[in-house]
């Protein structure tokens, strides 16, 4: 598939922060099509979030590429809208007030009126009509957050970039999250790319699922397939005789794959080493 018509294109994307240490990362490769929705997982250290950073243009790579619709990231872009585990909304503004300061920077030649209808209708979305005139202290974390998807959504991104958005909320209130991503995501076929450490998130929610090994010197290792069929539930995708083939492998990489890679990575024994699809049941292939 050529650069023109791959939606997301990342190649040889490397970041190091010191010349006289390793690189956080090196040789990142992976590609995103228009519409899927993409997990990446790794232990804290081997740069997913500043991957997503340079995704976001928040940050520059050391080297490498990373290229949406044939054109170099450079700077951040309301054509990506981000989300991150803080929810950043400013204090002083009530809910419709922070969702409607976003949709008015991208359309800025709207009516007052239309900008608030817009912003009404993700604030609907995500289930916070009724909550519109409240400021953030009195949301609690759940409602916050929901508040930071429907701004990230009013926008209209092209893709949306989410870093650990319900690491800091319940089990329950993040699954309720969960499910109204999903319904969104399927209404507007929003392009995502999100960080987790949640392996059933990623199975739930993805299309595919990077597998990074530990830093320094990380790289993704593994791009894994999520084959369980569409329109998954929270209460029976285990049912799926496909779900614990893939929860485990993806398990058994955190735990002993991901190390081992990282270490043959620091010992220069993984020149040529390229991210590999591999389909749950399948045997790992040998690195």
């Amino acid at each position: 598939m050529s650069i023109e018509n791959t939606f997301l294109k990342v190649q040889g994307l490397s970041k190091s922060y010191k010349t006289d240490a390793p690189p956080v990362f090196e040789g990142i490769n992976f590609e995103i099509e228009r519409g899927e929705f993409v997990c990446i997982i790794g232990h804290s250290g081997c740069g997913k979030t500043t991957i997503l950073n340079v995704l976001a243009g928040l940050e520059e790579a050391s080297s490498g590429t990373a290229i949406m619709l044939g054109k170099h990231i450079e700077g951040p872009s309301l054509e990506r809208g981000v989300v991150f585990q803080g929810h950043a909304l400013m204090p002083w503004m009530s809910v419709l007030q922070n969702v409607c300061f976003a949709v008015k920077s991208k359309y800025p030649n709207w009516s007052k009126p239309q900008i608030i209808d817009h912003a009404k209708k993700y604030l609907a979305l995500v289930g916070l009509v009724n909550a519109e005139n409240k400021k953030p202290s009195e949301l609690s974390g759940g409602m916050k957050q929901r508040v930071g998807i429907a701004r990230a959504f009013a926008i209209e991104p092209k893709m949306l970039l989410l870093d650990e958005p319900f690491g800091a909320l319940d089990a329950l209130t993040r699954g309720v999250i969960q499910d109204e991503l999903l319904k969104i995501c399927k209404q507007t076929h929003q392009t995502v790319f999100m960080i987790t450490h949640d392996v059933d998130e990623a199975i739930l929610l993805s299309d595919k699922i990077l597998l990074m090994s530990n830093g320094p010197n990380a790289r993704i290792a593994e791009i894994v397939i999520n084959t369980l069929p569409k329109g998954r539930k929270r209460a029976s995708m285990h049912h799926d005789s496909m779900y614990y083939p893939m929860r485990n492998h993806l398990v058994d990489f955190l735990v002993n794959r991901s190390k081992d890679l990282q270490m043959k990575g620091a010992k220069g024994e993984l020149d040529g080493y390229s991210p590999v699809i591999v389909l749950p049941g399948i045997d790992t292939p040998e690195m």
